[in-house]
């Protein structure tokens, strides 16, 4: 569960976010939609303690974000950026085994669960092929895909993803997405992402945020949220809808 009251971010002077409540629940997949500048970022930020917000409450799995150290935030809170960019050329299956660092005691070696643990991940998100391949010299979609891997690795409770999306093609988009919902359903895990294309919030999402100039504006199931009005008063542009049965695909009124 993550629990956010009031919060409130300024950063160089400037608002970015204002008294933002929401709750992502346990076997669910809740998406935050909205522009860019609208926040989103920054609130994954905040919930991951990488920025301090100014005013507001954090809780994840019923416990304070203020009183948990690293090492404890790290069990129970694991996040994928937008972006990262490698320094050392770790192989992939090196960069995903960091991700047991929080498991293993202070100046131990991982041992052999921790690297079960991994490889029942590596097959899991079907990259066994770049296993032993250095971190550095794969794609930006190969790297999202391992930075994935390295975060599943922690176990944790709640898992924050940035664009998960970002470089990656077609296939890969949906593959990561259903796999990102079965986890959530099955593990129980409470999972808060950011997307840019509603379509995908319409299928993968359990529940839906709509930010905008940080602030909350909706949320809700995504068939009550996601309408060709609201994502013009989200986005700024003419939105139509195609129906067909159950399934929805919104698409951009062109002049």
């Amino acid at each position: 569960m993550i629990t956010v009251n009031d919060l409130s971010v300024q950063l160089n002077g400037q608002l970015i976010l204002h008294q933002v409540s929401l709750k992502a629940r346990p076997g669910e997949v809740t998406v935050l939609l909205g522009p860019n500048g609208s926040g989103k970022t920054t609130l994954l930020l905040s919930l991951s303690a990488q920025i301090t917000p100014q005013e507001g409450r954090i809780v994840l799995a019923d416990q304070p974000l203020a009183e948990l150290k690293t090492r404890a935030l790290a069990r129970v809170l694991a996040i994928v950026p937008q972006e990262h960019h490698p320094v050392f050329p770790y192989t992939v299956r090196e960069v995903m085994l960091l991700g047991r660092l929080s498991r293993v005691g202070f100046w131990s070696q991982p041992g052999a669960r921790d690297r079960e643990v991994v490889t029942e991940i590596i097959e899991l998100l079907g990259i066994k092929h770049l296993a032993g391949k250095p971190y550095t010299r794969i794609s930006g979609g190969e790297r999202q895909l391992a930075l994935l891997g390295r975060c599943l690795a922690q176990e944790p409770l709640v898992l924050l993803l940035d664009e998960p999306t970002n470089h990656l093609d077609f296939r890969n988009q949906v593959m990561i997405l259903q796999l990102i919902r079965e986890l959530a359903h099955q593990r129980g895990l409470t999972v808060l992402l950011t997307l840019h294309d509603p379509n995908l919030a319409l299928i993968f999402a359990d529940h839906v945020i709509l930010l905008a100039s940080g602030r909350i504006v909706a949320h809700g199931k995504p068939a009550a949220v996601i309408s060709p009005e609201t994502m013009a008063d989200l986005y700024g542009l003419e939105v139509g809808m195609l129906c067909q049965g159950e399934q929805r695909l919104l698409y951009p009124k062109l002049p």
